[in-house]
């Protein structure tokens, strides 16, 4: 038996799992990220430390790092290069990968990169239409993220044509063919697209420029407001969906506002979704909000009619775990399925480390 240890490390938590071979959860803790404590004793005391492999979630692997690799000195190097591009996630994928080798050492390792399923993008839908020496002198692209859990749908199900939709805090769209990314809603930074918990999703550059110039506000202030103060906890006050929606429904203006701004943006990224593919196999919902909010996906839905999706009203209400909630008549399947980057990141691990699930 290979036992793979996941780590993920979150914004406040780090959250690991410890998987046999046929991807059974033999262990499973989450820590608080800020903790200075024994993390040795913490593996142990939860069983976590008897892994025989680590796999880590890493946020963003850059041009260099377009699949998963085994991690030496050398990669680990690299990896802190790349802080400049991730600057508010990657430095917690990196303290956690350092005290976790530190506390369970010699343990072959991989890391797994949210960016590397979206390596696939065609040139016009990973370029910025931006100045040729700017293009030339930096990374200045398209890379999109949440790249293992679409992967996990680009897997679990079986079609030709998906528009995967994580929703969570962190929300993200992607187009997959066969099996690869075609395009997705988040671009140079996970700020970019839809509307999140707290950050703004897209907003116009020249906005931001405005705010700068005329506002009186420095890169710093934009920047966290942006991505802390923004998306639904701007519009409403709270940055959890499901307060959102119960203020809704009681006739609160201002998530009402929220509510519809964040279906509006959602409709309108899947259909784009949809038109890089040129049509639509299955839609696909995953994530927090998008397995437990049935009236964020009935809503949508709702708009996309004119794409052939159809829900199934008592279906889409009842669901618990992975379900198809099309109507019986509908061109396209609806389907929600339980977020599992935790199988994905196994995955790749075994891969790249050359052992048997």
């Amino acid at each position: 038996m290979t036992r793979v240890l996941v780590v993920n490390a979150g914004s406040s938590s780090l959250k690991l799992a410890l998987l046999g071979d046929g991807d059974e959860v033999l262990a499973q803790a989450t820590f608080d990220a800020r903790s200075d404590g024994d993390l040795r004793g913490a593996l142990a005391a939860h069983g976590l430390d008897g892994a025989d492999v680590v796999g880590y979630r890493i946020v963003h692997g850059g041009d260099r790092f377009t699949d998963a690799v085994a991690i030496d000195g050398d990669v680990r190097a690299a990896l802190d290069g790349l802080v400049d591009l991730a600057p508010l996630h990657l430095p917690k994928s990196l303290t956690a990968l350092d005290a976790v080798a530190a506390a369970l050492p010699g343990r072959p390792a991989a890391a797994c990169f949210d960016t590397s399923f979206h390596a696939t993008l065609p040139a016009a839908a990973r370029t910025y239409a931006l100045p040729r020496a700017w293009r030339d002198r930096w990374p200045v692209r398209r890379f999109g993220f949440h790249g293992l859990s679409h992967a996990w749908i680009a897997r679990a199900v079986h079609a030709s044509r998906i528009v995967s939709c994580h929703l969570g805090a962190g929300a993200s769209l992607c187009a997959i063919r066969d099996g690869a990314s075609v395009d997705t809603t988040m671009g140079f930074t996970p700020l970019e697209g839809l509307i999140m918990a707290t950050r703004s999703g897209t907003v116009d550059p020249g906005l931001v420029l405005w705010l700068h110039q005329h506002g009186g506000l420095d890169a710093d202030a934009i920047g966290h407001a942006l991505e802390y103060e923004s998306g639904l906890l701007g519009l409403s006050g709270t940055g959890d969906l499901r307060e959102v929606l119960v203020r809704a429904a009681a006739g609160d203006a201002d998530a009402t506002l929220a509510r519809d701004a964040y279906v509006h943006r959602l409709r309108a990224g899947i259909a784009a979704m949809a038109a890089a593919l040129g049509g639509v196999d299955a839609l696909v919902f995953t994530g927090g909000v998008g397995e437990h909010a049935p009236e964020i996906r009935a809503r949508a839905a709702h708009g996309l009619r004119f794409l052939g999706v159809a829900v199934d009203e008592a279906a889409n209400r009842a669901v618990r775990g992975d379900a198809d909630v099309s109507a019986v008549d509908a061109a396209v399947r609806t389907l929600v399925v339980t977020a599992r980057e935790d199988l994905e990141i196994a995955r790749q691990t075994r891969a790249v480390l050359g052992v048997d699930a």
